[in-house]
């Protein structure tokens, strides 16, 4: 048996508004306001690496669950979309607790810029990472044989139908600017809550943009009740 054991490290590290994994999207793409710079490790700022990349519109990541690292293999997991009570092989889910914390995601490539004090500097949007995750590869996404039309999409359709309708509680988004709010809008109303939870007397907190947003949820309404700005 070939035990070919090798080791990979970053070639970057993505900045993101997320200081923390809650809030966060179940997938990349589903929320397209949401935008990340990808900050290349020294080793890798050569900008002939980037040769050509504005061609393509999308990219795959190859990333790390970085917060994961420690956790022990687990053959089974209970995926949020199955209501967290039912099991399915670690295979075939997306989960973040896996052997290699690997993950692959496709972003939209926003902007390319070769020189700047960090180095070249690529913008994508859609991302779902934590400010800081380690980015392991980066490759163009080629539609022509990876969009896969009548592919299954398995127990993922088992969801939420729709989205949330958002509201503020008045006066409190006066001083976010027209983006900020925007992109907030968008990752709210994807319902950042677990999938099984239901609880309408229940105060939800996530951080987001250095933002604290304090939201309740009541019949497919989301209300934020508080925004707190760091700083």
């Amino acid at each position: 048996m070939n035990n070919d054991s090798r080791e990979i490290r970053p070639i970057a590290h993505i900045k993101t508004g997320f200081s923390d994994k809650f809030g966060i999207p179940r997938q990349s793409g589903l929320v397209n306001e949401l935008i990340g710079k990808i900050i290349f490790e020294p080793e890798f700022r050569d900008p002939n690496a980037l040769r050509e990349i504005e061609q393509y519109s999308h990219l795959w990541l190859i990333w790390g669950f970085s917060e994961n690292v420690d956790e022990p293999f687990r053959p089974t997991i209970r995926p949020p979309r199955l209501g967290g009570n039912t099991r399915v092989g670690v295979f075939a889910s997306r989960s973040p607790f896996r052997p290699n914390s690997l993950v692959l995601c496709v972003v939209k490539l926003v902007n390319v810029e070769l020189s700047t004090p960090d180095g070249p500097v690529l913008t994508v949007s859609g991302i779902d990472m934590l400010d800081g995750t380690p980015v392991y590869d980066i490759k163009p996404y080629l539609p022509y044989v990876e969009s896969i039309p009548e592919a299954s999409d398995g127990f993922s359709l088992n969801r939420k139908d729709g989205t949330l309708k958002v509201r503020f509680s008045e006066g409190i988004c006066e001083n976010i600017s027209e983006d900020r709010l925007k992109a907030l809008i968008s990752l709210l109303s994807q319902d950042p809550r677990p999938q099984y939870q239901d609880d309408p007397e229940r105060i939800y907190k996530m951080d987001y943009d250095g933002m604290n947003i304090s939201f309740c949820v009541s019949d497919e309404v989301l209300t934020v009740i508080n925004i707190k700005c760091e700083g």
